[in-house]
């Protein structure tokens, strides 16, 4: 009777570590199609359009799905840039917009308008100032950031036109769907050379990012 439940009981674990070998391994997969999917020019992860800040040459690539209005991604925001002046050119951000919250669809196209000109990281820093007044959760109102990018150099009447173009809407329509693509559900949504930032945290990121470093950069 014993043996006939210590076998019931080891069969009960073999097949629970069976599965969690399964688990581990469709993950290990994932992570590796991912890896693979960000190292190539033109992917999911790699638009040509896409805001890039830190050396281009740069072998560790963090990859954020953004929301202009969003108060994490604010806060994020020089924490990362931080993270990418610290590794000396052996790091760079690329920006990805996902606009999860209303009306940062609006503020996304002046800040890819802004891009065209070459003024994005000026505008993207006046936005983020001034989120509190027009990123407001009772009642949103986006093209209060005209009022705020006075003093970035951009050029307001071509901003306007460009924000309003088919161009601005299909790079719109590229990140979401990328976004979409890569399940991405909040922002900022980090990925690093592919590897998705599982538990999410300043800390954690960190992490991620030098382990990577160390990888890619072996002493």
């Amino acid at each position: 009777m014993i043996n006939k439940k210590l076998t019931i009981v080891l069969c009960g674990l073999l097949v629970l570590l069976g599965f969690a070998f399964g688990v581990y391994r469709h993950f290990n997969q994932q992570e590796q199609a991912l890896t693979q999917l960000a190292s190539e020019p033109n992917s999911v992860f790699n638009r040509a359009h896409s805001p890039v800040y830190g050396f281009r040459e740069a072998k560790v690539r963090i990859v954020e799905f953004f929301d202009p209005a969003c108060e994490t991604c604010r806060a994020f925001y020089p924490i990362v840039k931080s993270m990418v002046d610290g590794q000396r050119g052996k790091v760079q951000l690329v920006v990805r917009y996902a606009p999860l919250h209303e009306g940062s669809d609006v503020a996304i196209k002046i800040l890819e308008a802004a891009r065209l000109q070459g003024k994005f990281w000026p505008v993207v820093e006046a936005a983020l100032r001034a989120q509190p007044q027009w990123a407001a959760h009772h009642a949103p109102n986006p093209e209060l950031i005209w009022e705020f990018v006075g003093g970035t150099g951009l050029d307001l009447p071509k901003a306007r036109a460009d924000a309003a173009s088919p161009e601005v809407l299909a790079v719109l329509k590229q990140d979401i769907a990328d976004a979409n693509e890569l399940k991405v559900t909040r922002t900022p949504g980090f990925f690093v050379n592919g590897r998705p930032l599982k538990v999410f945290g300043v800390e954690q990121l960190k992490a991620l990012v030098d382990e990577e470093v160390q990888r890619v950069y072996p002493k």
